[in-house]
């Protein structure tokens, strides 16, 4: 059953129309379903629904498609839903990073409200909720009072259809009763002048329609301000010093939000403007303070942790970022005390395993990273020059360290590699005389690297061929100046071996040489003495003999 509603009703409403402004949305509940038809048209409609026990329903609808909203699992609760149809426009606006301040297309927005009772959703009125009185416009009839003059009343005013003799105000100055409580503002200023008309309305007259108290721009037809009834005390609280509480008598701030569970902020921007739709949260609770992201999947790209310290992140007046210091020094300052986690951590978990830049330092000339020992002063510079890399010490003209992007390494001193003995293991005895035969298979070329200048010269083995012969390394095309070094030493060794063993073999010949050469002369020794202890006509008689033996 509706309230009695004024005749003028229908006629706000096409002024509404015709003036391009936005009537109400058409109402219809079937079984658990509510369709809803906006009067106004555009290329698509985004829908908001929301209602007790925490409902809310939120869709996007395409111009010609039927708008509505389904009953939630279980059906419905009942009570009072609100429901908002915003316009969505063709996304025709651009703008830079930096423009906030810019031209968009009127947004285009329909509100009203259902009710549930029973399970079963009524009928209730459209957004615009501002009605004109039945004598409006109209001559006094007979039973108006006309005082043309002051009226002053000493005593308590009722208005209204309902007022019985000897009504019982209380403490009420003015009561309104009826089924439709109004009170008109109307403004009949000149032109030039300011005349919108106003209205305070209390409830939608239609059955099923929405307990409220609202605030009426009569004359733009729309209603800038409303409290649904059953609002919590103080859901809006403005003290005596202009701070403002929601849901406390005690702001504290200017503006105090307070709530049992997650104080937040929406910003929403719809698509009714042009501009892409997007929503923001910023809220609070005992886990952190953070910033939703709501349109990509209520992601939380910044949140703050209790207890953060102070200036956990400090942007100073000239745009320099502190981390842990409120006074940085340079664009990035990361300070800490703690002895362990004052560090920089990048840190990439893809799964895919490929090569990137984690760390990029850009300059326009040489860039620098410097490495600060500040117990010692000990400081180093590691320098991208205009064509090679160089490790510097710090103040100082000596270059300890240059690489080419050839790859040739140059160093201002002496190479030292590690070979300490506790860092090895699975040591094996080498086979001195079967290495100088690999040595002796291996091939050593002269040559040069296809980068260099042909006069440029290198001797060497390749690798591959290393590689295959001796099999040290971890690659077959790289060579360890380690592992050439311990090559040509075990070959020293080998020859050495060899060398002693041929010494020791001359030594023994040149001893048995000696013996002989003794023995020799001594055997010499001997036949001259006997040669000497022979008589002379022995030996003239010998001589004979041999004479006649030989037959001379």
């Amino acid at each position: 059953m509706q309230k009695l509603v004024s005749r003028q009703h229908a006629v706000t409403v096409a002024m509404s129309l015709a003036l391009g402004l936005l009537a109400g949305s058409t109402f219809a509940a079937t079984g658990n379903s509510v369709a809803l038809a906006p009067a106004m048209r555009a290329p698509a409609y985004q829908l908001r629904v929301t209602g007790p026990a925490g409902f809310l329903f939120e869709r996007t609808f395409a111009a010609g498609a039927n708008i509505g909203v389904d009953a939630p699992a279980g059906g419905w609760t009942d009570g009072e839903y609100r429901y908002e149809i915003v316009g969505v426009q063709a996304n025709t606006y651009r703008r830079s990073d930096n423009d906030t301040a810019r031209d968009a297309a009127p947004q285009l927005s329909e509100s009203g409200a259902f009710s549930v009772r029973g399970g079963v959703p009524q009928l209730a009125d459209s957004v615009f909720a501002a009605r004109q009185d039945n004598g409006q416009n109209a001559s006094p009839v007979p039973n108006d009072q006309v005082i043309a003059d002051d009226l002053i009343v000493q005593g308590s005013t009722c208005v209204g259809f309902d007022c019985v003799n000897n009504e019982s105000f209380g403490f009420d100055t003015i009561r309104l009763k009826e089924n439709n409580t109004r009170i008109k503002f109307e403004d009949t200023s000149a032109a030039g002048f300011p005349s919108t008309d106003w209205q305070l309305t209390a409830n939608d007259s239609a059955s099923g329609g929405q307990n409220k108290f609202s605030i009426e721009d009569v004359t733009a037809t729309t209603i800038p301000f409303t409290v649904t009834g059953g609002a919590p005390s103080n859901a809006i609280f403005v003290d005596s010093t202009g701070r403002v509480g929601f849901r406390t008598s005690t702001p504290v701030l200017d503006l105090h939000v307070s709530t049992s569970n997650t104080p937040a902020l929406r910003l929403e921007q719809t698509a009714a403007g042009g501009f892409s739709a997007q929503t923001w949260d910023v809220a609070g609770n005992e886990a952190n303070f953070f910033v939703r992201d709501v349109t990509s999947g209520s992601r939380l790209p910044f949140r703050i942790r209790p207890g953060a310290p102070t200036s956990s992140v400090d942007i100073s007046a000239s745009g320099n970022v502190g981390v842990g210091t409120a006074s940085p020094s340079v664009k990035l300052n990361v300070v800490g005390s703690d002895g362990t986690t004052t560090q920089v951590l990048v840190q990439e978990n893809n799964a895919t395993a490929t090569g990137r830049d984690l760390l990029r330092l850009e300059n326009k000339g040489p860039t620098r990273l410097r490495l600060k020992n500040t117990n010692t002063n000990n400081e180093w510079s590691l320098n991208a020059h205009d064509a090679d890399f160089r490790m510097t010490p710090a103040g100082s003209a000596t270059v300890a360290m240059t690489i080419f992007p050839t790859g040739n390494v140059t160093i201002a001193g002496t190479l030292t590699q590690n070979s300490d003995r506790n860092s090895k293991e699975n040591f094996r005895t080498l086979d001195h005389k079967s290495l100088l035969q690999k040595i002796a298979q291996l091939d050593i070329t002269e040559w040069n690297f296809k980068y260099e200048k042909d006069d440029v010269r290198h001797i060497g083995p390749m690798a591959q061929d290393f590689h295959k012969v001796f099999g040290l390394g971890e690659r077959d095309d790289r060579i360890a100046p380690l592992d050439t070094s311990g090559v040509a030493l075990a070959a020293v060794q080998g020859l050495q071996k060899e060398l002693a063993e041929r010494d020791s073999r001359i030594a023994e010949l040149e001893s048995r040489l000696e013996r002989l050469d003794k023995l020799t002369q001594q055997i010499a020794a001997k036949q001259n003495a006997d040669a000497v202890a022979i008589p002379a006509s022995l030996a003239t008689g010998r001589c004979e003999e041999e004479t006649v033996a030989t037959g001379l």
